[in-house]
């Protein structure tokens, strides 16, 4: 048993092909201010800054946050597989699809996460609690931050950035993210993973070449397109790709108008370990 939330991440197949699967518009997807008490209202237009960039977080004096723990994340039974795969979808290489396997069979017993590791790769986007960006143009970089403990990946968006070499990289949760604009979307392209976590809840395995390339759309202002390609020359044949609508929430998790992402912080909270096996 667990006291705490875990969500499933939703994907594709297909060689740069990405999937997108909308989801209705659930009840903590708030429009802005004046809309909110219209039911079915269109959204505002996607804001965006005063050089004219898109602006992926709150507008001036307004509150809120991509909720990435609802709504769109879809479950699959106790397969934990992107909703639109089966098994068999899924370009594994054989020792990669014996060991998601085994992970399935232990039902989830051996995931970091319950034991308050960060969330790498793609599980960053499916924790609950919900996740913001803080656009820096003037330091070149943006700043992710999702609700679960306070985690956050740092996009380096210096023109003309590069990864370091593969030698001089060091292994970590969330890798070296170098980012980009393409028009209105931001790219973001990420190397050097660590092999501590579970790159999608279930267990989907990766390896130290997990290579993400991440797509960010708003859409409107209250709908975040994600995408993601993964390659992994390590634990896949070939490399597949998919992505969600993530909603923006005006209001707070408790109901308030808040419209902040609230404290939490997994080691005060963890009740997982309790009923891990022994060792």
């Amino acid at each position: 048993m667990t006291m705490r939330r875990h969500w499933l991440a939703a994907g594709g197949t297909g060689i740069a092909l990405t999937v997108v699967l909308s989801t209705p518009v659930i009840p903590h997807a708030q429009a802005p201010a004046g809309d909110r008490e219209k039911p079915g209202a269109p959204s505002a237009p996607t804001p965006r800054r005063p050089d004219g960039s898109v602006n992926l977080g709150a507008i001036p004096d307004g509150k809120g946050f991509w909720n990435n723990g609802l709504g769109s994340l879809l479950r699959t039974g106790d397969r934990a597989l992107p909703t639109n795969l089966t098994l068999e979808d899924v370009p594994f290489r054989p020792w990669a699809k014996a060991l998601y396997e085994f992970r399935r069979f232990r039902g989830g017993l051996d995931d970091p996460h319950v034991r308050c590791q960060p969330a790498g790769g793609i599980r960053f986007f499916t924790v609950p609690n919900g996740m913001e960006f803080i656009q820096q143009p003037e330091l070149n970089r943006i700043i992710m931050i999702e609700g679960e403990n306070r985690e956050w990946r740092r996009v380096a968006m210096e023109p003309g950035r590069k990864h370091p070499p593969e030698e001089q990289l060091n292994p970590s949760y969330f890798g070296d993210s170098i980012g980009w604009w393409e028009g209105d979307t931001l790219v973001v392209d990420t190397v050097g993973y660590n092999e501590k976590f579970w790159m999608i809840r279930g267990g989907m395995p990766h390896t130290k070449f997990l290579h993400l390339t991440e797509r960010f759309t708003r859409l409107n202002f209250d709908q975040l397109k994600y995408e993601v390609t993964i390659d992994d020359k390590g634990a896949y044949t070939r490399t597949w790709s998919g992505g969600w609508i993530m909603p923006w929430q005006a209001t707070g998790y408790d109901g308030s108008d808040s419209g902040e992402i609230h404290e939490y912080f997994c080691i005060d909270n963890e009740r997982d370990s309790e009923h891990m096996p022994d060792r």
